[in-house]
């Protein structure tokens, strides 16, 4: 399978994203690259394209499955398919307070330490419906990283797509998200324009 093993504030840097919405609280003491010339329109697009995919962890095949699926679905594309982005279960982990990053939830799905609806799913780009529950694994939930992570997201508030029961850390999708629930700055008219060319 192929990974992105390139540093995530290099990448940040390059795709003009703030490292918290990766979840690194470390920042870059260079100063970004003065272009040298104005971006074209195609530029602008494939770079929104890749924020998008380094965001979420998502390669190329994959990506332009979910637009597929955002086509084909009632509504605005741009919008459907952040939505697909959103109800990805390591992105739904990680937007519980879980864990601290994409890719730490997508490795604690991968490790088989998640349960849907009291059945375990080890695939990370699981797409998770409205009504069903997400929880940790007994093994999971005694593990000193993951007690270190919950109470280090003690304070962190959970989106209002999602309900959270901190006491007996479970999980619900109470809907799918909407576009204002997408916390960093992203242009999806751009990926939809660059898809449909």
């Amino acid at each position: 399978m192929a990974k992105n093993r390139q540093p995530i504030l290099k990448r940040c840097k390059t795709l003009g994203i703030d490292p918290t919405v990766m979840g690194v609280s470390k920042s870059t003491n260079r100063n970004p690259k003065q272009g040298r010339r104005k971006q074209s329109e195609y530029g602008l697009q494939l770079n929104e394209k890749q924020k998008a995919k380094f965001i979420y962890g998502v390669l190329e095949k994959q990506f332009r499955k979910y637009y597929v699926m955002a086509t084909k679905s009632t509504g605005v594309t741009g919008e459907n398919l952040l939505q697909i982005l959103e109800s990805r279960l390591d992105n739904v982990v990680y937007r519980l307070g879980f864990a601290n990053t994409r890719r730490e939830a997508r490795q604690m799905v991968s490790h088989g330490h998640i349960l849907i609806d009291g059945s375990r799913v080890d695939i990370p780009s699981y797409l998770v419906k409205p009504g069903q529950a997400i929880t940790l694994t007994e093994k999971c939930r005694g593990s000193v990283r993951t007690k270190a992570v919950l109470e280090q997201n003690a304070m962190t508030p959970v989106p209002a797509w999602l309900e959270l029961d901190r006491n007996t850390l479970q999980g619900k999708v109470v809907a799918l998200a909407s576009r204002d629930d997408i916390d960093f700055d992203i242009n999806e008219t751009l990926i939809v324009e660059l898809y449909s060319k």
